[in-house]
Parts: C-alpha cells; sequence; structure tokens
C-alpha cells in the first residue's frame, strides 16, 4: 500500500483532527461518550505537554518519553490526599494507550512518517495493582455498608413523608432529628443514597451507566423488576434487581423521588439529574452510618469489584457475573476478582484430594 503523502500538522491541529473523528465514532456506536471523553482529556493532556506549535512529526521516541514521565510525574487532581498524588501506574498506562491510538491514526493518515511510539522505552510499572480504595470488600465490610443502605431505605425520607424524615410533631428530639428537620423539605435524600449505595454494590455497575439510568429503565416482567442498563458502546443488558433492592427502589420512587418531568432516575436535592462527581461523595456519607470497625473507603469501581468478587467467591456461573457486569469476554471479567481474606485457608481446608471417599466408591 502506497504511504500517505506526509502533512505537517502542529500537535495542537493533529490533536483537534484526531477528537473530531473519536467523537464521530460515538454516533455510530463504536465508542462511548465515557471512552470518547477519556481519549479527549488524555490527547489535551499531551498537548499542553508536548505543546501546541510542535510538528507532530518532529517528535522522537525520546520526546514522547519525555511526555510520558511528565505524566506520570503530573499531579492527580481527583485524588483527595495532601499533595495531590502522582498518576497511578494504570493511569499511565491508560494515557499512554491514548497517545499510541493518536499516532497509530497520524501514522496512516500521513501526520507522521515512523510512529514514535515504537521507540520509547518507558512503560507504567504496576506497583501492586489497583489503590485499595478501588479494590473489593470484603464481606464483613461489604455486608456493613449494603446494611447502612438497607437501614436508609427503611427509613422512608422523602419529601412527601415527614414523619419519617424528621420525627413525630413536637417531643423533644434527639441533634440528629432535629439537624434532619431543618434541612429544606427537598433536600432529604436518605432513600436516594440507600438506593444509590445498594445498586452499586449489588449490581456493579459502572458510574456512567448509574447516573444515566432513567425511571423508564426499570420494568417488572412475571413478578420480576428488571434494570435495562446501557451501557457501554451502545450495548445493553438487563438485570434482575434483587429483592431488598427492588424494595427500596419503589420506596425511593413512591416517596423518596423529587415530582419532576426530568425522566432521570437519580436527581439532586435541586430536581437535576445526579452528576458522576457526586456518587463519590454519597458513598462516603453512607459509610459513615457504618460501624467503624466495618468500615473502608471504596470508590463507585471498588463497589463494582466488590460485586464481581463476592458472586465468583460464591460460585455464581462465571457468564453469569459476566452479564452483570456488562463485559464482552471472560478474560475482562479475571480482572474484576479480588483476593479475599481466609479464602486460601478455606480452600485447603476442603482440598478435593484430601476428602475421605464416600461410602460405596
Amino acid at each position: 500500500m502506497r504511504p500517505a503523502d506526509l502533512n505537517r500538522l502542529t500537535v495542537q491541529e493533529s490533536a483537534d483532527r484526531y477528537v473530531e473523528l473519536v467523537r464521530a465514532k460515538t454516533l455510530t456506536g463504536a465508542l462511548s461518550m465515557a471512552t470518547a471523553e477519556v481519549y479527549a482529556r488524555d490527547v489535551a493532556t499531551f498537548v499542553a505537554l508536548a505543546g501546541e506549535e510542535t510538528v507532530l512529526d518532529d517528535l522522537t521516541g525520546e520526546d514522547v518519553d519525555a511526555i510520558l514521565l511528565a505524566f506520570a510525574r503530573k499531579p492527580d487532581g481527583r485524588r483527595a490526599v495532601p499533595d495531590g498524588g502522582l498518576q497511578s501506574a494504570s493511569s499511565q498506562s491508560r494515557f499512554r494507550r491514548s497517545i499510541s491510538a493518536l499516532f497509530k491514526h497520524a501514522t496512516l493518515t500521513g501526520w507522521v512518517q515512523i510512529n514514535p511510539m515504537a521507540l520509547t522505552t518507558v512503560t507504567a510499572r504496576e506497583r501492586g495493582g489497583l489503590r485499595p480504595e478501588r479494590r473489593a470488600l470484603t464481606r464483613e465490610q461489604a455486608q456493613g455498608l449494603i446494611g447502612a443502605a438497607v437501614d436508609l431505605g427503611g427509613r422512608g425520607g422523602g419529601p412527601d413523608d415527614r414523619g419519617r424524615e424528621g420525627g413525630p410533631e413536637g417531643g423533644d428530639d434527639g441533634p440528629e432529628v432535629t439537624a434532619r428537620r431543618s434541612q429544606r423539605r427537598d433536600q432529604h435524600t436518605e432513600l436516594r443514597d440507600g438506593l444509590i449505595v445498594l445498586l452499586l454494590s449489588t449490581m456493579g455497575p459502572r458510574v456512567s451507566e448509574l447516573v444515566r439510568a432513567n425511571v423508564e429503565d426499570f420494568y417488572t416482567n412475571d413478578g420480576v423488576r428488571y434494570w435495562r442498563i446501557f451501557g457501554k458502546g451502545g450495548k445493553t443488558r438487563d438485570v434482575p434487581l434483587p429483592g431488598d433492592v427492588a424494595r427500596v427502589l419503589e420506596a425511593y420512587l413512591a416517596r423518596g423521588r423529587p415530582a419532576t418531568q426530568d425522566k432521570a432516575l437519580l436527581l439532586s436535592w435541586r430536581g437535576r439529574r445526579l452528576a458522576r462527581g457526586d456518587v463519590q461523595a454519597v458513598i462516603d456519607r453512607v459509610q459513615r452510618r457504618v460501624d467503624p470497625d466495618r468500615r473502608r473507603s471504596v470508590t463507585p469501581h471498588g463497589l463494582r469489584h466488590t460485586t464481581a468478587t463476592h458472586l465468583l467467591a460464591d460460585a455464581v456461573d462465571m457468564d453469569a457475573v459476566r452479564r452483570v457486569l456488562g463485559h464482552s469476554d471472560l478474560a475482562t471479567l479475571g480482572r474484576y476478582r479480588d483476593e479475599l481474606p481466609g479464602e486460601l485457608e478455606v480452600a485447603m481446608r476442603s482440598h478435593p484430594l484430601l476428602r475421605k471417599p464416600s461410602r460405596g466408591e
């Protein structure tokens, strides 16, 4: 095949054209909006580190190595630690994949003569895998969090349920009840918070799938409540809700969700669709109700790992777990199976080669 004629674009020009192409792929379902925005964000960071006016074809493997190292040293603004924290190994790997995709496209379209990614030497060194808050909770920790969420769901607490939310009229209430009563009626979010944590902990959706959910996505078939989840790449999956989760959903829809024309399932107290960034605050708020001995910081992605890990540990069929999480193949599912304390001890206690044969064998 004849190579494309060289087009000496600047880094900024090539980035703009590439991001436009990436976003166009969302229209055909080839990419999800969330994935496209990750590419766009990484490419924008690449432009800032490489220099807007630099000619893309002038970048060498050493230049790209310097950019990868500069990204690795760049503070991660998403992490709430005193110094901002450096980029994790997984973030570095993701950034490298994004830039590699850009240069692959640039090679095919004639923006560069030689793909400099083939000459790079910097790779992200995996240091212990995921951060602790992105790993699965233990059974005790997960049950503590789910118990707190179910408790919130059982309390009611919707805007039309003042007696449950604020306690009986009059009387000498405790400080917690008094504080809750002093809230505006449309700020009572206990039912919603409990539902969010239950959906994340027991069904493991991506946070983008959770906040995109609409009321109409939940339906009943033969007495069972289902959630039609719209996942990555335009794919959908229908997942049945566990009984306790379905009951909290019904309570939320009946008396916890503000009356509004918005079709979103999860609303802020202002009546708008909940944003992705708000979900972590909800988890942290419910966690404060958990006994300190069973409490551990966890992200929405960590709860996705929790779902996968405990379903697999309970010998649920791997393909069923794959379908619950919305993975396209079983190989991806393997990365979501985290180690649990004591599981090796259990395996060794019930070793199949040391079991005594039953009578008749």
